[in-house]
């Protein structure tokens, strides 16, 4: 079985506060397990970084969505590549949540997300979270 993947970045139109993420990855979590699609998203308080995989119409069908949703302007597709093999065995979303008693950097997390993941994907995760800046 093959699957498709697509790394796109964007920017939030207005100021996101850590609930708003909390509820996106809620809805994602539960869209992407009835979708099939796996992936990260990083969201560094002002950027979206995020790599979709899983059936080619699903991840196409869930990207068209994410274009037209109003929080997101400045959508840019990365990377676009057919897989053997999935890189994220889960789906996952990685920002700073201060409630998290876990002490990790956001950089800590992005790295043990990564594991699986190839150079390039690593490289653009672990620059991104390196960028982060909190509010």
């Amino acid at each position: 079985m093959s699957f498709h993947q697509i790394m796109y970045i964007s920017s939030t139109r207005a100021p996101m506060s850590v609930a708003d993420c909390r509820a996106i990855v809620a809805a994602a979590r539960t869209n992407n397990r009835r979708s099939d699609i796996t992936g990260l998203l990083l969201f560094n308080s002002r950027r979206f970084l995020q790599v979709l995989e899983g059936p080619r119409e699903a991840v196409e069908e869930t990207f068209a969505r994410i274009r037209e949703d109003e929080r997101h302007h400045g959508v840019v597709t990365l990377r676009t590549r057919d897989l053997s093999q999935r890189e994220f065995g889960d789906w996952a979303m990685a920002f700073d949540d201060p409630d998290e008693a876990s002490g990790a950097t956001l950089q800590e997390k992005v790295s043990d997300l990564l594991s699986l993941a190839d150079a390039s994907t690593r490289a653009q995760f672990e620059v991104t979270a390196l960028m982060h800046r909190p509010n």
